[in-house]
């Protein structure tokens, strides 16, 4: 059976003040670094075969506080980045709400492609979900730890799930450093074993953006 654990990464100064990341770059904070070295022991002894992280700092540093303790090397995936949030990315969400009250409205009312050049809800489940699926199948049977990001890691568990959008907005966001499992076996395909797993979260996750 191949275990697949989607982690998110830690909290960043935007993830703070609900300011729109999407695909910047924008590094964790201080808060984000004891978030990762937290975490890292109880991945660690889930026993990873292989680690694969994003390419943007929050997740692969997120991914390095693992490798310092397993070894392993760190192989990154642009695919694996956050949602790309076209015009939004920089804003804040008030913002946003102000310059694009349309779009953010169809956003709010979970509508998979907004406007504003936000990538749609299909597009970004088929990237990181293919990802996801990449990254399994190089280990078959063995254990996956991906350090992604919210937005993309629900999108992307589903596509493996065979969940749709509808379904998706039911389930509830990552918070900063926690996790969902997948597991993966030839008579069931792929399912879901636990979400927002990790060490117990202080107040209401940050918003996935």
């Amino acid at each position: 059976m191949t275990r697949l654990i989607v982690w998110r990464h830690g909290n960043t100064d935007w993830n703070v003040v609900n300011r729109v990341q999407g695909q910047l770059d924008v590094p964790l904070n201080d808060l984000g670094r004891e978030q990762a070295a937290s975490a890292a022991p109880l991945l660690a002894a889930l026993r990873p075969d292989a680690i694969v992280a994003s390419d943007l700092r929050r997740a692969a540093d997120t991914a390095a506080a693992l490798v310092a303790l397993t070894g392993l090397p760190i192989r990154t995936d642009p695919r694996l980045r956050e949602r790309y949030y076209g015009q939004w990315q920089g804003l804040s969400m008030a913002e946003v709400a102000q310059r694009f009250p349309a779009e953010h409205a169809r956003w709010r009312a979970g509508e998979p492609d907004p406007g504003a050049e936000v990538e749609s809800l299909d597009e970004l489940g088929k990237r990181v979900g293919t990802a996801l699926q990449q990254a399994a199948d190089a280990v078959p049977g063995g254990t996956i730890v991906v350090a992604a990001h919210g937005g993309g890691a629900r999108q992307g568990c589903g596509y493996l799930l065979g969940w749709d959008s509808t379904v998706l907005r039911a389930v509830g966001s990552l918070n900063n450093c926690h996790w969902t499992e997948l597991r993966h076996d030839d008579v069931r395909g792929w399912q879901l074993r636990g979400h927002n797993v990790g060490l117990i979260a202080q107040g209401p996750p940050p918003a996935a953006i």
